[in-house]
């Protein structure tokens, strides 16, 4: 079965710094623009039920079509959110954690300066195989 998944983290101050389309179905000319729209547009709901549960996991929070947004928030109010189709909430769960434990390790490197773009073709290999193991 073909996923569509598009994952991105956003920064406490609501600028991406990491996008990925990370899903196995054919890609549509315009489907990145889309699928952008639509996890930019789940911020504001992210914002309200972030700060009133204490989860870090927020699971669908919103929907378009077939399509669900699924969030994880760290305690430094960094958001990762991915546009997905599929039912697999444990899968998400563990794909979330282990992502964070990535982007920790980001963010203990001395010479990466936090809220900028991580342009590190690394993380970006390991995030697009924590998609395929567990998406």
């Amino acid at each position: 079965m073909a996923t569509t998944a598009c994952f991105i983290i956003v920064s406490r101050n609501d600028i991406p710094i990491y996008e990925a389309e990370v899903g196995s179905a054919t890609k549509r000319e315009d489907a990145a623009q889309l699928h952008q729209f639509i996890l930019h547009a789940a911020l504001d709901i992210v914002q309200d039920i972030a700060w009133t549960t204490s989860a870090m996991f927020l699971k669908a929070i919103d929907r378009f079509n077939d399509l669900v947004v699924s969030v994880y928030v760290t305690a430094g109010h960094t958001r990762l959110m991915l546009l997905h189709d599929s039912r697999n909430d444990d899968g998400i769960k563990s794909f979330f954690q282990e992502v964070h434990e990535l982007y920790i390790k980001v963010l203990l490197n001395p010479l990466y300066l936090p809220g900028s773009r991580i342009a590190s073709s690394h993380f970006d290999t390991k995030v697009r195989a924590l998609a395929r193991k567990y998406l």
